[in-house]
């Protein structure tokens, strides 16, 4: 058996559990021997049934004396038993599991662990572990993982199968991932006591050994694949060589005084920091950052600007059809003096003139010369191969896939690549800057334009509600009410978490005779775009959504921002939330509710105190891992399986070393097939 192996190689998975266990990423052999657990039960102190006290977790070996399902007058159900040893009996109980009273038989030797409490006024068990002892323990008497499940996949079944693996692998079967001096030098375990000691520690110190191995592993490999990212990048042929000397540097100065506001000193830094990479001999690979409202578009206008200066077309990638219009209108303004067309590219626009005149629209990108900025989605996509094309700008660009990013430059890389600007408004710590950027050069726009008001942020508890409600209704501004999901879940754990259609329903209730819309991503293009329009232009006064908000609903004189179940957010993605309100100066407002009395109010009262983005990510950072941060719709951005990307000590270590191996690839010849396979699947088309 090889690590590349299906993982329905493995003894007793079928075809059942193989379907179970894509829902933990886990395909083959090496996915599921990398499945980690993420803590320990301790059932390693082991008693006599004579030695246990109430409140002790511990383990108990014995002989199954009883064992049988007994049903209340309530139709409940429960299994209980009785545990003897040579000092004494344990009753044992567990609830709604009826299958375990078939499954064991008396006079087996069992071995129990958990907590002990009462049952019927009994010292007693409830709902412990338990495996037949055979002298080798696997989910009792030791340090027991826990793992991530999925429905159907339990911890238990997966020590079973993850044991029996360990126990057939060899030292042989695993070539070590790591190049050996690395891991003489950071004191690494070796791979494969690496792997036993992180699913089954004889320690807690041996656990925390492998698992800083396999944290430092993670790092290392991604931030190796970022550094050969921005080396293949470098190597690629540029499409259009830009001059912005002479006129054409006095033309985009005159530009930038045209502007109806007076640019802030970070736009002006980041500015020049971006027309300075567009004339050199290698394409532009930068990201540029800043909080909702900092003024990232207007950077983006003075960098197009340029590129049609040099008479080649600029394409503009927005995520929503929202946000694509939004950008569309606000070129128009900018450059309406200019000469400069531009052009809006949606899917619903595509549909609408091939219905009309049974053709593909805009096919003039390919057939038209003159300079020209086109704005759309993903619908750029599906255009004819694009010509003369000397800068892209992708809005929002974790919300692409790499494939779509790809397809886009490939599209206009015909003779060569393109300058390639993508715009974030979230905030991204410096370290995970370090593990997931170094393919980037990074400019940040750390300043709010002049006249912006910190929005005043509260978190509301369950009993202000109705107070808030009624201060809301007094203010007579427009608000945006923003709800995690759209439909209720059947969840147990998320049914308290109010939804947006529901929630729609009750609010016009509650604040009639206010007029309350609704907003969410199931919508037809149409009826977003007409609600949308509807709220600017003052025929509705709350809004209710989902977070499709946090991009694309530019209403400057919207002043409250209310979010619902606000623990399920990351602390950026509320600050991105409220920076969708008080952009015309005025004084805006924020409300954070919980979904209950238990909501994350610690972290969240950050928000109260906490204005700077990156800060807050720092401390989401912290409180929710390197996988949450982000929220689910960051695609671009990976979900950590086991590293903390906030150990700054760690991160840097790995970026020292891959930057080793980069520099002296002939020294780690270990690595020479991996660094081969990740560069060949980065080079992009010339």
């Amino acid at each position: 058996m090889t690590l590349n192996n299906p993982v329905s190689a493995i003894p007793l998975i079928g075809p059942r559990n193989k379907r179970l266990l894509e829902n933990l990423e886990i395909k083959t052999v090496r996915d599921l021997l990398y499945h980690f657990p993420f803590r320990y039960n301790d059932y390693s102190q082991r008693r006599k049934i004579n030695e246990v006290l109430a409140g002790e977790t511990v383990t108990v070996v014995g002989q199954l004396k009883e064992i049988k399902n007994v049903y209340t007058r309530g139709g409940k159900n429960f299994v209980q038993a009785t545990l003897a040893d040579e000092t004494g009996q344990l009753r044992l109980v567990w609830f709604n599991q009826p299958f375990i009273a078939k499954s064991l038989r008396t006079g087996e030797t069992l071995g129990v662990s958990g907590r002990l409490g009462s049952f019927g006024n009994k010292l007693a068990i409830i709902s412990p572990e338990y495996e037949i002892f055979t002298g080798e323990a696997t989910h009792t008497g030791r340090l027991v993982p826990v793992y991530p499940e999925t429905a159907g996949v339990s911890s238990k079944w997966l020590r079973s199968r993850i044991n029996w693996l360990l126990s057939n692998l060899q030292v042989g079967d695993l070539a070590e991932s790591l190049p050996k001096n690395v891991v003489a030098e950071e004191l690494f375990p070796q791979l494969f006591d690496a792997l036993k000691q992180i699913h089954f520690p004889s320690s807690l110190e041996q656990a925390a050994a492998a698992r800083r191995r396999f944290s430092f592993e993670e790092l290392f490999n991604l931030t190796l694949r970022s550094l050969l990212k921005k080396k293949a990048w470098s190597q690629n042929k540029i499409s259009h060589n830009l001059r912005l000397g002479g006129d054409l540097k006095t033309q985009i100065e005159e530009f930038k005084k045209l502007l109806p506001f007076k640019l802030t000193a970070a736009q002006q830094r980041v500015s020049a920091e971006i027309l300075a990479d567009l004339i050199k001999d290698q394409p532009m690979n930068r990201l540029l950052e800043g909080d909702v409202g900092s003024g990232k578009t207007v950077v983006a206008a003075i960098s197009a600007y340029a590129a049609i200066l040099n008479n080649t077309k600029v394409l503009y990638m927005a995520p929503t059809e929202i946000l694509a219009r939004q950008h569309f209108e606000t070129f128009k303004n900018l450059f309406q003096d200019s000469g400069v067309e531009i052009n809006l590219v949606t899917g619903r626009q595509r549909t609408e003139v091939r219905k009309q005149k049974g053709e593909s629209v805009f096919c003039s990108l390919s057939s038209e010369i003159r300079p020209q900025i086109y704005i759309g989605t993903h619908a750029l996509l599906y255009q004819e191969d694009f010509t003369n094309i000397g800068l892209v700008i992708i809005d929002e660009q974790h919300r692409f896939g790499v494939e779509q990013r790809a397809h886009l430059l490939e599209k206009c890389g015909l003779g060569g690549v393109p300058h390639l600007l993508t715009m974030t408004a979230t905030p991204i710590p410096r370290s995970l800057q370090l593990i997931l950027l170094g393919d980037l050069d990074l400019s940040v726009i750390d300043e709010m334009p002049l006249g912006r008001k910190k929005v005043k942020t509260w978190v509301v508890p369950k009993n202000k509600r109705d107070d808030a409600y009624n201060w809301v209704k007094n203010q007579k501004t427009p608000a945006f009410v923003v709800c995690p999901f759209i439909e209720e879940s059947e969840t147990e754990t998320l049914a308290a978490v109010r939804a947006a259609t529901k929630e729609f329903k009750t609010l016009q209730k509650l604040f009639s005779p206010l007029r309350v819309g609704l907003l969410h991503g199931r919508l037809k293009a149409t009826e977003k775009t007409t609600t949308v329009d509807n709220f600017r232009q003052g025929r509705l006064d709350i809004l209710v959504t989902t977070p499709v908000v946090e991009v694309g609903v530019d209403i400057p004189q919207a002043s409250i921002m209310i979010v619902e179940g606000a623990e399920r957010f990351g602390l950026a993605s509320l600050h991105q939330l409220r920076g969708r309100v008080g952009r015309a100066g005025q004084q805006a407002y924020c409300l954070l509710f919980t979904s209950d009395d238990k909501g994350e109010t610690t972290r969240l009262k950050f928000l109260e105190t906490v204005y700077n983005g990156a800060e807050l990510a720092q401390i989401d950072l912290k409180f929710r891992g390197g996988g949450d941060v982000f929220g689910t719709l960051q695609h671009g951005l990976p979900r950590f399986k086991i590293a903390d990307p906030g150990n700054t000590e760690l991160v840097g270590k790995a970026k020292k070393w891959a930057e080793e191996v980069i520099t002296y690839q002939s020294k780690y010849p270990e690595l020479a097939t991996k660094v081969k396979e990740i560069t060949s699947e980065l080079v992009a088309p010339n």
